[in-house]
């Protein structure tokens, strides 16, 4: 929501002003200049981009329309870390294999919707709950297996904001060259009418605003905003890791849950009261469902 009200708070700001200055916003219409710019700046993308990576930009720019992580999504994750410790505490680690076999039939994991529709968080989970099913591995080892596969994939993610915040940097440059082209154009009409030869440096110049503007105004926040969209995930697949690597070293679910807790930021952090309370009410919900099935 905040990328398109930005978006409009640009647009009105940028043409406002201009409207401001007596400025005519039918004069800034110049298709030539958008087709050279947004063309050559897609060409060029192209280019330089593999088809992967190009995927991603269009799934990264999709999930900025969305909200992003709140208290509630971390609250949740640290519930269902809770149940898994519990059970890990109760009958073994060996019980956990049967929920990942089929996550979406699991019984604990299929009360998490989110979860499960955040793939590389579940992928994560899943493949380090079978290596400590698998066994024979230390915790210095397994946290140093957990921090390579988080590296490679927020290395991964980052390409897509890498290759947008390099057209952005290009938009400059190709605006300029849209403005010499109406130039060229110019020249060629050099001994026109002055009004022909103005709205022909007018249109150049709207080459080298319409780069600038895209650039500062658009593509390159959308690059920071893929970076930042990429911390928070970053985030939340560091709450699972320090958790689950805390009830491998032996820690009790609570503790184990709190470890996971003290990593979250402050402003998506959940108090360690309602994080009590929240796994109280799991606690609870669960010793109701095994009376119901006795």
């Amino acid at each position: 929501m905040l990328v398109i009200v930005g978006s409009v708070i640009v647009v009105v700001a940028v043409g406002g002003g201009y409207l401001m200055h007596g400025g005519v916003l039918g004069v800034l219409w110049q298709p030539s200049e958008v087709i050279i710019i947004c063309g050559s700046a897609l060409g060029a993308l192209l280019i330089a981009t593999p088809v992967a990576v190009i995927k991603r930009i269009f799934g990264q720019s999709a999930a900025m329309l969305k909200g992003g992580f709140t208290k509630n999504d971390y609250l949740e994750l640290l519930g269902l870390q809770y149940q898994l410790f519990k059970l890990v505490q109760q009958s073994g680690v060996m019980a956990l294999e049967a929920h990942f076999d089929d996550p979406a039939k699991s019984t604990i994991l299929s009360r998490y919707p989110n979860f499960l529709s955040r793939h590389h968080a579940l992928d994560f989970l899943a493949d380090s709950v079978k290596v400590i099913i698998i066994g024979g591995i230390s915790a210095f080892d397994l946290e140093s297996l957990m921090d390579e596969d988080i590296e490679v994939h927020h290395h991964e993610e980052l390409k897509p904001s890498s290759a947008l915040r390099g057209t952005a940097d290009a938009l400059p440059g190709l605006g300029i060259v849209a403005a010499v082209l109406g130039i060229v154009i110019t020249m060629g009409a050099i001994d026109g009418p002055p009004a022909e030869i103005g709205h022909k440096v007018a249109a150049a110049l709207v080459g080298t605003f319409l780069g600038i503007f895209l650039c500062y105004g658009f593509v390159g926040p959308m690059a920071t905003a893929m970076e930042s969209r990429i911390g928070d995930d970053g985030r939340y697949i560091q709450c699972i890791k320090t958790g689950l690597l805390a009830v491998y070293k032996g820690f009790p679910p609570s503790i184990a849950v709190e470890f996971a807790r003290r990593v979250l930021p402050s402003d998506v952090r959940p108090s360690f009261d309602a994080t009590e309370e929240f796994c109280k009410a799991l606690g609870k919900a669960d010793q109701a469902q095994v009376a119901e099935a006795a």
